[in-house]
């Protein structure tokens, strides 16, 4: 078994972090394409931005997780950042092994060694799974989030 790295994500690592993107229940009712200019210039603000990193985990070579990570500075709390952990996935194959906690705790040691004060998330409402999974993870649900689509 080969050790997988935490990494940032490069232009080449695109295609198979838009097919983990869309290899969900809710991603294949989203209009996931082939890579096209919109997912291009998106990779490229992504990887211009300090505080932005679009990580991907790599098996030797081949891409089995993806999830970005924002660092938002603020005023609340003292005028610390906090951590925003996005576009989490695994590959299917991959599902239940550990490899999602291992991402998330690598992630949220990321954002200790970066001086964050916390680390939030969203999560779609019918991934019930995915509550249970952060909850284990010492993730409280102490929000209410909302979203108005543009």
């Amino acid at each position: 078994m080969h050790t997988v790295i935490f990494r940032e994500a490069v232009r080449a690592d695109l295609p198979a972090i838009i097919a983990l993107l869309a290899d969900d229940v809710l991603g294949k009712a989203r209009d996931f394409t082939e890579v096209d200019e919109a997912y291009e210039s998106a990779f490229a603000d992504i990887s211009a931005d300090p505080r932005n990193h679009l990580v991907v985990a790599d098996d030797d070579g081949a891409l089995v997780g993806c999830m970005q990570i924002t660092y938002i500075p603020g005023l609340g709390r003292h005028g610390a950042e906090r951590s925003l952990i996005e576009a989490v996935r695994v590959r299917a194959d991959r599902r239940g092994q550990g490899l999602g906690r291992e991402m998330m705790r690598w992630a949220i040691d990321q954002a200790e060694r970066r001086g964050c004060a916390l680390v939030q998330l969203t999560t779609d409402k019918t991934r019930a799974d995915a509550h249970r999974f952060y909850r284990n993870l010492g993730f409280v649900a102490s929000h209410e989030g909302m979203k108005l689509a543009l």
